[in-house]
């Protein structure tokens, strides 16, 4: 009988192959055509277009929101009511003089009838006759400097010296001007952690279908002491450039669909609803952080998808002890 021999260790099989570690790198574990590739570098262009896309159109409405603020906050009006008894243009005039010598004031100016009649002609119609009717007349005072300017001071000094006078701030419009623009940033944020999650999802899958296909090779790799970071960093470079790749086309694509709709919104000036978009979000262009950020989740895409795919490698590869 010959004497049975002795079994190799995993310690001493792994001296023996890792040697060999250079020629498995030249021939890779991971073949391009063992993975779904064309499908996943779709999936992943799709889910970065649709993040891509979302981060321009938040960026857009967010800027939109700040210039409305802005406008708003660099003015107030001056509330008139017609009382019995006063005569209104008088005390008109009165609230323009006592708001001009306001401090922080740059110019106040009464609202005419005709502009008060074209300001409720969408409501009353064009035939309206508003000596009829109890309108309220405005002056629009002009802050020049916010930190000189009282918007308290005047209110109450409004309310003393003019009849039927009172402040309006704005502070109401701002305010929910300021919630909007948080309730997009908002759900916009969900959205893309959405997008990522069904990202995270498809790599794993894709990256369990690829250790399916080549689990005979990978079991000897491993069983015969090729290191587990090894095995993973074979699917973590494999699977980074279809995450640059895929990262790369969406990002560019969700760019590109905002210029378009920058161009067909500016090339439609006159046009019926193109005057209400630009009056909405003003020239329909994206700011400069919106690249920057489109940017940036293309190269987190890439290394999220790297990264995913590493550490389910790494989970199944623990399995197999």
């Amino acid at each position: 009988m010959k004497p049975a021999t002795p079994r190799p260790t995993r310690a001493a099989s792994a001296s023996k192959t890792r040697p060999n570690a250079d020629a498995a790198a030249a021939s890779p574990i991971v073949p391009p055509q063992a993975i779904a590739g064309r499908t996943l570098v779709l999936v992943i262009a799709i889910m970065t277009f649709l993040a891509g896309f979302t981060i321009a159109v938040v960026s857009v409405i967010e800027r939109a929101a700040d210039a409305w603020a802005s406008d708003i906050g660099r003015e107030v009006t001056i509330e008139i009511r017609p009382l019995d008894g006063v005569a209104v243009d008088a005390e008109v005039e009165k609230a323009v003089a006592l708001a001009q010598e306001f401090p922080g004031v740059g110019g106040a100016r009464s609202i005419s009838d005709d502009e008060t009649k074209r300001l409720l002609e969408p409501w009353l119609g064009p035939d309206a006759d508003l000596s009829a009717l109890p309108v309220p007349r405005l002056v629009v005072v002009s802050i020049d400097d916010a930190a000189a300017f009282d918007a308290k001071a005047l209110a109450d000094t409004v309310g003393r010296d003019i009849r039927g006078g009172s402040v309006d701030d704005h502070a109401l419009w701002i305010d929910r001007l300021s919630a909007m623009a948080s309730s997009m940033v908002f759900a916009g944020i969900g959205l893309m952690t959405l997008m990522l999650i069904a990202l995270v999802l498809s790599v794993v899958f894709a990256t369990r279908a690829a250790m399916a296909g080549n689990r005979d090779v990978i079991e000897v790799l491993h069983f015969c002491g090729a290191e587990d970071r090894f095995i993973a960093g074979q699917f973590q470079r494999r699977f980074l450039l279809f995450g640059v790749e895929g990262g790369a086309i969406g990002g560019a694509l969700a760019l590109l669909a905002m210029m378009i709709a920058a161009w067909a919104i500016g090339g439609s000036a006159g046009r019926p609803g193109a005057d209400q978009i630009e009056a909405l979000f003003g020239r329909f262009e994206l700011p400069g952080m919106a690249y920057g950020l489109v940017m940036a989740l293309i190269v987190a895409v890439a290394l999220l998808t790297a990264l995913t795919s590493r550490l389910a490698v790494r989970r199944s590869l623990s399995a197999l002890d």
